[in-house]
């Protein structure tokens, strides 16, 4: 139906994606998966077997939060407020899950990189209409390093590893990205 010159949506037509709160969650959980490694490192260093792999996820972690960064900017998108949070959470629970040893930190990063996976899977529907092809591309090429790292770290971790610390942290990056969306 057609009032003055906008359209009203039916009961059931999908609304529009928000690429704005997309691109601001997105760069939002890249820059705390990036602290989250770097907390890793810092703890563990090179000592631990699984150390190179950490090193080759935060690297690529990095070109995804250069990535969104280099978006944001040429869009005009503002970061999440609550970057100083991800800073100091990121790094914190990189840290307290080296701490606890390898198969925790790979644990972790299971919970986190499980999230990640449905987040970007909802985003690349969503996006599926070609609304925004550039936007598509990169969410699927990151999702695809973001599977990677999931699915090396369940190799390092052991099946089922830690199962109340990974449901906390599931549960927690659920609520990053709800909050960071908005805020």
């Amino acid at each position: 139906m057609v009032i003055g010159t906008s359209l009203r949506r039916l009961p059931g037509d999908a609304a529009p994606a928000d690429t704005r709160a997309m691109i601001r969650v997105d760069q939002a959980g890249e820059y705390g998966a990036a602290r989250i490694y770097a907390g890793q490192l810092a703890v563990m260093g090179g000592r631990a077997r699984v150390a190179g792999e950490i090193r080759h996820m935060a690297a690529q972690e990095q070109r995804h939060l250069d990535g969104f960064d280099a978006l944001m900017v040429k869009r005009g998108v503002r970061p999440t407020l609550l970057a100083p949070a991800w800073h100091v959470a990121g790094f914190a629970l990189g840290a307290v899950t080296a701490l606890l040893g390898p198969r925790a930190a790979m644990a972790a990063t299971v919970a986190v990189e499980t999230v990640i996976d449905e987040h970007y899977g909802e985003q690349s529907e969503a996006l599926a209409d070609g609304s925004d092809p550039e936007l598509k591309g990169l969410i699927d090429d990151f999702r695809a390093d973001e599977i990677e790292h999931r699915d090396t770290a369940a190799g390092h971790a052991g099946d089922g590893a830690f199962p109340l610390m990974q449901a906390v942290i599931r549960a927690g990056c659920r609520a990053a990205i709800a909050v960071a969306q908005r805020i």
